[in-house]
């Protein structure tokens, strides 16, 4: 039993991760996203605009939904040619900056950094918004995750300012 002024032994091999482990991390994290942007665009092209309006119209259907009700008609109607291949610009150009920002802060860039920084504090009202209004564990993983990017690549454009001269 401990009592008043007795002290804890706290395990010496465990330190915290070093800053260029932790940006390794971030870059490991960015690069997930592309991917996942990727598989997306590939699995959204694979299917094609036809077979998501459909699909669309099938999942309702099963949901019980009316099919023309607003949501699914406005859903069934922006899945055409033109939009889907909008979507998938758009996926394929987030992947590349995902894999560029990776690339970037495995090799410790400093331009990295501040591109994640300033990209992922962006999100950050609308993920608070979002828990807000939705709690939940989902809405609290992604808010907390991205916290903790803000502050590795934060702290890590802090250091660099710290030690520019002048």
């Amino acid at each position: 039993m401990m009592g008043a002024g007795s002290s804890v032994d706290v395990d010496a091999g465990t330190t915290p991760a070093s800053p260029a482990t932790q940006l390794r991390a971030v870059a490991v994290f960015e690069a997930g996203k592309g991917v996942v942007a990727l598989l997306a665009a590939g699995a959204l092209g694979w299917f094609g605009a036809p077979r998501l309006q459909q699909g669309v119209e099938s999942v309702a259907a099963g949901i019980g939904a009316p099919l023309d009700g607003d949501r699914v008609a406005w859903l069934a109607r922006a899945l055409d040619g033109g939009t889907l291949d909008l979507v998938l610009a758009v996926l394929l150009v987030y992947a590349a900056l995902r894999f560029i920002e990776a690339w970037g802060l495995w090799r410790a860039r400093g331009w990295a950094s501040w591109l994640g920084c300033i990209g992922a504090a962006m999100y950050l009202p609308i993920e608070v918004r979002e828990l807000w209004r939705h709690p939940g564990w989902l809405p609290t993983i992604v808010l907390a995750v991205n916290l903790a990017v803000v502050w590795v690549l934060g702290r890590d454009c802090l250091r660099r300012m710290r030690a520019l001269p002048g």
